[in-house]
């Protein structure tokens, strides 16, 4: 019996047949013509053929007609990648009109051939041991010119305001002021030195970039100088190319996932990936322990529904997420497999006066990531990771900030600077 992924897409438009639209994507997508065969021919085309699920036509808020169809594809049809499955399903169809791509479900046969994360977010959690409250992230802000001295310096005060992980820009790349042989060495002392005075373990997110072929090398001897964590430009580069790092077994270390150029794909209502396939579903099968995205709150706002779905991908237990479509008629089943849960990590524009919105969406399920909420605290760097402690504390204790900001001087600066939404 063959067994199927499954793509939902809303396709706009005023005039359009629906039915005969989906038809010809099933159709167009998988053998490429049906009527014209003969009898013969289709009998031994049949197990290639794509299959329409579901058609169902609306109107959004602005009175636009559109319909969201459901086409199963055979597994037969593409070997188990996320390249050959994105290029069936929607490689020719992206530029066909208004349609996006808004949901993928895959089948246990395509699943199967995916390990998802190595870490995930109990193994993030085992590795810091902490596993009773969100973690905290902290950026370097600026990277650009700076030597190593005073990326060490930088680092340091970031680790003694009491992070959980720090990593890279995403535009730290190979340069003569701080490579990474260099980079990782500095850091990681700067980590063991701030240990000894916090008590507290962290990871060190080091940007992976470089030409695609050497990455795997460049990631293996990044862990061999010590490195215990990567951060990663997963779009840039392609999911396939992650997968491959995390499934590596000399890549033992979890992989920070980064959403650079994922405005490219997404915010669309008529184009694109939706955030939660882009940036959840893919990001987890191809082996993201953590996952960077826009929250609904900073500078770079992505629409709370929008925030709400990739945690829901990258969180949930339930295999139906991963359904898939098995039988000739298409029809979605619960998949039986599951894969690790990656950290979420909502981010840009986060400070202090944001956490009790973050707890409230995301619970303790969170990684709190900020750059300029720690580096530009009025009283520093080091007091700006303790601002974040602070708060998080406060949310967890359901104790409003500026009640707990009375008797914690760099949660109060923190307030006076950018305020509380609560």
């Amino acid at each position: 019996m063959n067994s199927y992924c499954t793509a939902t897409y809303r396709c706009y438009d005023e005039n359009a047949d629906f039915g005969k639209k989906a038809a010809g994507i099933a159709v167009g997508l998988t053998v490429g013509s049906w009527t014209d065969l003969p009898e013969a021919k289709k009998a031994s085309m049949q197990p290639y053929l794509g299959q329409v699920v579901d058609v169902a036509e609306s109107r959004n808020e602005l009175g636009e007609r559109y319909a969201d169809i459901r086409i199963a594809y055979p597994d037969v049809n593409f070997s188990r990648d996320i390249p050959a499955l994105l290029v069936t399903v929607f490689g020719k169809l992206s530029m066909d009109g208004r349609i996006k791509l808004m949901d993928l479900h895959f089948s246990d046969p395509f699943l199967s051939a995916f390990s998802g994360p190595k870490f995930g977010m109990e193994g993030v959690r085992s590795l810091l041991g902490v596993h009773d409250r969100p973690l905290l992230m902290s950026i370097f802000k600026s990277v650009i010119g700076h030597d190593l001295p005073a990326l060490r310096e930088q680092f340091y005060k970031q680790a003694l305001g009491g992070v959980d992980l720090i990593k890279d820009d995403e535009i730290l790349f190979e340069n003569p002021l701080t490579p990474l042989e260099k980079r990782v060495k500095v850091c990681m002392e700067a980590a063991k030195q701030a240990e000894e005075t916090t008590g507290q373990k962290l990871l060190y997110a080091v940007n992976l970039t470089g030409p695609t072929s050497k990455l795997a090398e460049q990631a293996v001897k990044a862990v061999s100088l010590g490195a215990n964590a990567l951060l990663f430009n997963v779009l840039s580069y392609g999911f396939d190319t992650l997968r491959e790092l995390s499934a590596h077994p000399d890549i033992t270390v979890p992989i920070a996932a980064h959403p650079a150029l994922a405005g490219a794909y997404y915010p669309s209502p008529y184009h694109g990936i939706s955030a939660s396939v882009l940036l959840g579903k893919l990001m987890r099968l191809a082996g993201a322990d953590l996952v960077l995205f826009p929250s609904p709150y900073g500078s770079v706002v992505m629409p709370k529904e929008e925030n709400m779905a990739i945690r829901h991908a990258l969180l949930t237990d339930q295999p139906r997420d991963y359904l898939h479509s098995s039988g000739n008629d298409g029809e979605p089943h619960a998949g039986r497999l599951t894969l690790a849960k990656s950290f979420p990590v909502p981010s840009a524009g986060i400070h202090p006066g944001l956490v009790p919105l973050i707890l409230r969406d995301f619970g303790q399920e969170v990684v709190v990531n900020a750059g300029g909420g720690v580096h530009g605290h009025p009283m520093g760097t080091e007091a700006g990771g303790r601002a974040f402690r602070q708060a998080i504390q406060a949310a967890l204790s359901g104790v409003p900030l500026r009640d707990y900001a009375s008797e914690h001087e760099e949660l109060h600066a923190a307030i006076e600077a950018w305020g509380v939404r609560e």
